[in-house]
């Protein structure tokens, strides 16, 4: 396993399943004026590989300031701790799904499911509003309130070459009463994206979708099955 990729300038996938560890959903790297911003970090067993992964592709790990967890659950949020520690990145995640990541809630964040033990891990910023902005270097790093699969599942985007970029992790649910999930909340979200006009889909565990085709033709499919 290792390497990763360049999904577009700046843009790379540096983890996740057949990168890094089949528990790790996908994490990626937004590079910006020497800044970098990582979304979603893995389940925790495999950090190290992403880190070299980053600078395989030649990316400095001592830049990363900010982590953006897209929702509480652990295959997202386990590389998180070590990030931190050894970089100083702060933790960014919505106000909703940071209680369970700060209390080690087991269950709320699936840690149970993956057998992994989990610590207490302070969320140094807590998004609240249906839209927020991050600055990465010389971009702005969109955040968008996506509840549905969790109550604080959010989605990123941000315009890079006349394309825009969507992260939109765990699209696909699952959708479970002890996640807090709302699936009235997930189409009305999935719908707010298909309103973003996205070129590119970087998803959380099934990968990079383009052209806009389909990627919104990904998220169409979800909407079908769970009607």
């Amino acid at each position: 396993m290792g390497y990763g990729e360049e999904i577009v300038r700046g843009v790379y996938i540096v983890g996740g399943p057949g990168i890094s560890h089949v528990d790790d959903a996908a994490c990626y790297v937004v590079e910006s004026a020497g800044t970098l911003a990582m979304i979603d970090t893995g389940a925790g067993g495999r950090t190290a590989l992403i880190v070299r992964n980053m600078e395989g592709l030649g990316l400095d790990p001592g830049k990363l300031t900010w982590i953006v967890l897209t929702h509480c659950h652990i295959d997202h949020i386990g590389g998180a701790p070590y990030l931190r520690e050894k970089y100083g990145a702060r933790i960014a995640m919505h106000e909703l799904d940071a209680p369970p990541v700060e209390q080690a809630d087991v269950a709320k964040t699936a840690a149970s499911w993956y057998g992994r033990r989990l610590s207490p891990l302070k969320v140094d910023v807590k998004f609240s509003g249906p839209e927020e902005t991050i600055k990465v270097g010389e971009d702005v790093l969109h955040i968008l309130h996506t509840p549905g699969h969790t109550p604080g599942s959010i989605a990123c985007y941000l315009d890079r070459d006349g394309r825009r970029v969507v992260f939109g992790q765990d699209i696909h649910g699952p959708f479970l009463s002890a996640f807090g999930s709302d699936l009235e909340a997930w189409r009305a979200s999935m719908n707010r994206l298909l309103k973003l006009n996205m070129d590119i889909l970087c998803e959380g565990h099934f990968g990079i979708f383009q052209p806009r085709e389909r990627a919104e033709g990904y998220i169409r499919k979800y909407l079908a099955q769970n009607a």
